[in-house]
């Protein structure tokens, strides 16, 4: 289940968005087929940049969201959560390695971060999910509505804060004494559930998605798919030692054969580490790939932003990736023949959020469509008809995400994308989708989404900028050795 998903399943508030449309300068782009031009991604980087500052308060915490629709400039939300957080201090430590803004600059605002994270209530070392950006406080009404929203510990979200602390910590050495202060007491422990070989069901060595803390109740799942996103929050616990390596075993390439999902998979069990694992896969328009939960961009691609899973799992993970990426492509331009591509969650043009993807590329039965009127396929089945595929959402930052594996092709959709629709802001970047068949482009940018604009655009343009603290240490001698072994059956 999505995390924003799941928190709106939970009962915690979700924002009624009012947007619209606005055109806008074009972006630019580089000619398919040749490599993206550096000084291009650079003024990319730099306007999505202004957005993560514009959405900065004077806490340096990173709201959930800027409407750039009004003549006054952006209005920010009230609400900010533990992934945004993170999203603005790794943009701020990219925008420092890229020139963008200068060293002592980002001391300054990694710093005043990190003193309000300090302050922030937590609870078992973790962050709740949702806090008011402008004075610390934990939310307990959703900003405009007045709907409760329950105090909740989120293991995905953790992750993305721990991900932007170890940045910080690499990036600004008078900071780690401090921030190893707050990360002693995060034990990925808490989530964890061990295995428990006589009741695999109740004992899946799985994370919980997280606990409500007003009466320490858990979610009634665990994070049991490999290639979502939650799986970061897996490398974090492998790496400091708080899970036990085998944690990355139990987890699911795709459900066992004869489990409700999006396929019947193909592949085999095979022993790792004295593990009995199935190593499924699905296959899509011919290729064998490893699913998300969904059939998003994000789940798939967020990870190996930080952590090199191509390089150290090139006939597993790079292999993977590479085809989902080729998948998104294909199904955007051929099969509901949009012209655009790339699927991710976002903000719905005319209001609200959802998750978008494809929904083949799921475990999901009927998992996340790409578009709004949700169109699923089902396996086996003739494909719908393109004129089936009614209001269909492309999601900018799925571009970016696609970088590494289509440069080209990526940069030439995102081209598209402002020219057809005026959906890049000159000043702060894509805007956070576009209704490619009305022609509806957001009013809004997320601070989720351009943080994994800034995140990618970082490892364009200087490899590894990021990825320092997730090359050493645990991450070097605990997961690189798993992904090493890994050996999907694609």
């Amino acid at each position: 289940m999505d995390r924003r998903t799941f928190l709106t399943a939970a009962g915690t508030g979700a924002a009624a968005l009012s947007l619209g449309a606005v055109s806008a300068p074009s972006a630019g782009a580089a000619p398919l087929g040749r490599t993206p031009d550096p000084q291009l991604l650079l003024r990319w980087f730099r306007d999505t940049y202004r957005s993560i500052e514009a959405m900065t308060t004077g806490l340096g915490l990173a709201v959930d969201k800027i409407d750039v629709s009004g003549p006054d400039g952006p209005v920010q939300s009230r609400q900010t959560s533990p992934t945004n957080i993170g999203c603005g201090l790794w943009s701020t430590v990219a925008a420092a390695g890229l020139g963008v803004i200068s060293d002592a600059t980002m001391r300054r605002r990694l710093e005043l971060t990190v003193r309000s994270v300090e302050r922030l209530e937590r609870h078992h070392g973790f962050w709740l999910n949702w806090y008011d950006a402008h004075d610390g406080s934990v939310l307990t009404e959703w900003p405009g509505t007045g709907d409760p929203v329950r105090p909740f510990l989120s293991s995905v979200d953790n992750a993305w804060l721990i991900t932007g602390l170890r940045i910080a910590a690499d990036a600004a050495p008078a900071l780690r004494p401090r921030i190893a202060r707050i990360l002693s007491d995060a034990d990925w422990s808490y989530y964890y559930t061990p295995y428990d070989p006589a009741d695999p069901v109740a004992g899946p060595g799985q994370l919980r998605g997280g606990f409500w803390t007003d009466t320490e109740e858990p979610t009634g799942h665990h994070y049991g798919a490999l290639n979502t996103e939650p799986r970061m929050a897996s490398y974090l616990g492998i790496a400091d030692g708080s899970l036990p390596p085998d944690h990355y075993w139990h987890l699911l390439r795709t459900m066992v054969p004869g489990n409700g999902q999006e396929q019947e998979p193909q592949g085999s069990y095979v022993a790792m580490d004295g593990i009995r694992v199935w190593q499924g896969h699905y296959t899509h328009r011919g290729r064998r790939i490893v699913p998300t939960w969904g059939g998003s961009m994000f789940e798939a691609l967020m990870v190996p932003l930080f952590v090199p899973e191509p390089e150290w799992s090139p006939q597993s993970w790079g292999r993977t990736h590479q085809r989902y990426v080729r998948s998104q492509i294909e199904h955007g331009t051929q099969e509901a023949e949009y012209g655009y591509w790339g699927f991710s969650p976002a903000n719905i043009p005319e209001g609200g959020y959802q998750e978008y993807g494809v929904d083949a590329l799921g475990m999901q039965v009927d998992g996340y469509a790409s578009n709004t009127d949700r169109t699923y396929t089902t396996d086996g089945a003739p494909l719908p008809p393109a004129s089936a595929f009614t209001n269909g959402v492309v999601t900018p930052h799925a571009s970016f995400l696609a970088l590494p594996y289509a440069p080209a092709e990526a940069v030439a959709n995102l081209r598209a994308l402002d020219r057809d629709f005026g959906a890049y802001h000159d000043g702060y970047g894509f805007r956070d989708s576009v209704n490619v068949s009305t022609g509806r482009v957001s009013d809004y940018l997320l601070a989720l989404d351009q943080g994994m604009i800034a995140a990618a655009l970082a490892q364009a343009l200087r490899p590894g900028l990021l990825q320092q603290p997730f090359r050493t240490g645990g991450f070097r001698s605990r997961v690189r050795p798993l992904l090493a072994k890994e050996r999907f059956s694609i």
